[in-house]
């Protein structure tokens, strides 16, 4: 590479830079986040960068907020389908061009929603022990599932995250903090927990807890199982003798708890097994010294 090309890369590497530590300074996203989401450059924005009211005219009467809360009404009570911006103006009174004024699209629209229902991840005594710190966090992380079941379709595919969400990742990690696990590890027990809530949310919505939040996830699919159920018998045979028997014994209702406790089980194995591959200190050795 000759002497021009060798100077355009550092005064693209100052650049890059020099852009970094100024979003840094102002709560934006790096340049490098937004070429990874250049599709969702808006959606960025609105997230992460901040657009609360239009720059230009009076003072509005609307606000990002609004707007946000008022669509995933919408979506609680009629899903994902039910939500567009005329549907939103006629709510709020104001015409549907008013609306762009705070938001361009409903891409940019549902990834506000998302990150507004999901809320501040709870807050994790710090004194706990792992388990139940991740237990707490499972449950509010199923509780929010339960109450905006159109969250799970509106969060498949290519998307950015917001700071609600990726904060309820860092509140998971932040409970594996001391548990010898390396990083990848963390981030995997994560995965493997939130997919187990998430398919138990799935499946449920499924079957109709839209319709049915008064009850449990885990009800509603034992309410559908045994209509389904009914008078077959003889084709199910081990699924008919399972769902019963989990009827008699009061257990039907555990299948979040059952399959978490498990996969606390298989971690706390995990973590005992590195514990004892550890080497240990030699006496009046220091720790970095050989």
């Amino acid at each position: 590479m000759g002497e021009d090309g060798t100077s355009k890369k550092i005064q693209k590497s100052r650049k890059s830079r020099d852009a970094e530590e100024s979003s840094g300074r102002s709560g934006q996203v790096p340049e490098v986040a937004a070429d990874v989401f250049a599709e969702q450059a808006g959606s960025i924005e609105l997230l992460w960068g901040g657009r609360g009211r239009p720059s230009r005219g009076p003072k509005p009467a609307l606000s990002l907020d609004r707007i946000t809360r008022t669509a995933i009404a919408l979506a609680d009570a009629g899903g994902l389908a039910a939500v567009s911006m005329q549907r939103i103006a006629g709510e709020l009174n104001f015409t549907k061009m008013s609306l762009y004024r705070y938001v361009p699209g409903k891409t940019e629209l549902v990834a506000l929603m998302i990150d507004t229902a999901m809320g501040e991840p709870p807050a994790l005594r710090t004194d706990s022990d792992w388990r139940p710190a991740l237990r707490e966090w499972a449950d509010s992380l199923s509780a929010v599932l339960h109450r905006h079941p159109w969250l799970l379709p509106a969060m498949m595919g290519s998307r950015v995250m917001g700071p609600n969400e990726l904060g309820w990742v860092e509140s998971a990690l932040a409970a594996l903090a001391d548990t010898g696990l390396d990083g990848a590890e963390k981030l995997d027990a994560v995965v493997v927990i939130n997919g187990h809530i998430r398919t138990l949310a799935q499946v449920a919505a499924s079957m109709g807890v839209g319709s049915t939040r008064t009850k449990s996830p885990e009800q509603v699919m034992s309410a559908a199982l045994n209509e389904l159920l009914a008078g077959r018998s003889d084709r199910y045979p081990a699924l008919t003798a399972a769902v019963a028997s989990a009827a008699a014994d009061d257990s039907h209702d555990q299948a979040l708890e059952f399959g978490l406790e498990r996969i606390f089980d298989g971690l706390e194995s995990f973590m005992t097994r590195r514990a004892a591959q550890r080497p240990e200190a030699e006496p009046g050795s220091v720790s970095g010294t050989p």
